[in-house]
């Protein structure tokens, strides 16, 4: 079963600079619960974006760079999406497409859920989320809106699961 995890704001904006736009502790840790002891798959730029290889987590990278190296038993480089949704969107166990904007829009038809942190606020931003028919989708949880205490960011959590 693939699942995506993305923060979102207003406009669609995911990045900059291969960086989030923002920091919210809260939904850090939401990622870091949800995606604890599973599979993630994620472009080479999402890789490099993070602060080194995530405890707790396989990291599949996809990249086009035949010559990409990763020296951690922790990652696999892949260079066929399509054979990871083929593996992967039929298989019991939960895997995570945590980005970037490319690796989002290719796998978006395959995924059954969706843990959304919707962010109440324009971004300038160079990557963005691709356009989702929530029809397809339910609502399977959706949080109050909190308010971020260090920046005043208003966000919400939603999960959605394919109908």
């Amino acid at each position: 079963m693939l699942s995506i995890s993305v923060a979102v704001a207003n406009n669609n904006v995911i990045g900059i600079d291969n960086k989030l736009p923002w920091h919210i502790s809260e939904d850090l840790k939401r990622f870091k619960k949800i995606t604890s002891e599973k599979k993630m798959i994620m472009g080479r730029k999402a890789f490099e974006s993070l602060p080194g290889i995530l405890p707790n987590r396989e990291h599949i990278i996809v990249t086009r760079n035949k010559n990409y190296k990763v020296d951690s038993d922790k990652v696999t480089i892949v260079h066929d999406l399509d054979s990871l949704i083929k593996e992967y969107s039929k298989c019991d166990d939960e895997i995570f497409v945590i980005g970037g904007a490319e690796i989002y829009e290719h796998f978006l038809p395959y995924v059954d859920k969706i843990y959304l942190t919707t962010i109440d606020e324009d971004f300038k931003g160079d990557t963005f989320f691709p356009e989702v028919n929530y029809d397809e989708f339910k609502v399977e949880y959706k949080s109050e809106k909190f308010t971020d205490e260090k920046n005043g960011l208003h966000y919400t959590f939603i999960d959605y699961k394919r109908i």
